[in-house]
C-alpha cells in the first residue's frame, strides 16, 4: 500500500461572515461552521486518497470562541491519521478580526471518513506520513481517539436498539 505526506491533503478555505450567517447573538451560526467543516474535511480525504468519501462521523466540533461579523474565517484540514479504509481528518478553525489582524483559534473538529470504490464499498487507503510538530502529535494521539469513536458507535448501536420507529399517530 501506498503512502501519502498529510500536506499533500492539506486544505485551506477563507470565508467572510455576512449578517445572513449570524444568529440571534450575532455570531455565526453553529450549523454553518459545521457544513464548512466537513465539505472542506470531505475535499482533504479525497485528495488523500483519489476516491470519493463519505462522512462516517463527525466526531467533534469544539466551538472555543464566538465568531462576529467583523472576523473573517479560515478553515486549515488535513488527514491526521488511517485505518483499513477509514481517515481522520482534523479541522482547524481560525477566525480573524479583519479590522485589527488578530487571529484566534475559534474551534477543532474531527472527522472520520470512508473511502469508497466504484461499488460504492468501502477501499484501502494509504497511509498518512505526518512530518510537522502538529501533524505528529495529530498523529500520534489518533489511536485514542479511534478507540473512543469505536466505543461511542458501539454505545450509539446499543441506544439506537431501544428507539422507536413508529409515527406518533401509530
Amino acid at each position: 500500500m501506498e503512502h501519502r505526506y498529510a500536506r499533500e491533503s492539506k486544505c485551506y478555505k477563507t470565508s467572510r461572515v455576512f449578517p445572513t450567517d449570524v444568529n440571534n447573538h450575532n455570531t455565526l451560526f453553529g450549523g454553518k461552521l459545521m457544513a464548512y467543516v466537513d465539505d472542506i474535511a470531505s475535499i482533504a480525504a479525497s485528495k488523500h486518497c483519489r476516491r470519493s468519501v463519505v462522512t462516517a462521523s463527525t466526531d467533534s466540533v469544539d466551538f472555543l470562541h464566538p465568531i462576529r461579523p467583523s472576523d473573517s474565517v479560515c478553515m486549515e484540514s488535513y488527514v491526521t491519521w488511517t485505518g483499513n479504509s477509514s481517515m481522520e481528518v482534523f479541522v482547524k478553525i481560525i477566525k480573524e478580526d479583519l479590522l485589527t489582524g488578530e487571529r484566534t483559534i475559534a474551534a477543532t473538529s474531527f472527522l472520520t471518513f470512508v473511502a469508497l470504490d466504484e461499488n460504492r464499498k468501502p477501499v484501502a487507503v494509504p497511509d498518512v506520513i505526518p512530518e510537522t510538530e502538529e501533524e505528529i502529535k495529530l498523529h500520534e494521539t489518533a489511536p485514542h481517539r479511534a478507540e473512543m469513536r469505536r466505543m461511542r458507535r458501539q454505545e450509539s448501536k446499543k441506544f439506537a436498539g431501544f428507539l422507536t420507529v413508529k409515527q406518533p399517530w401509530d
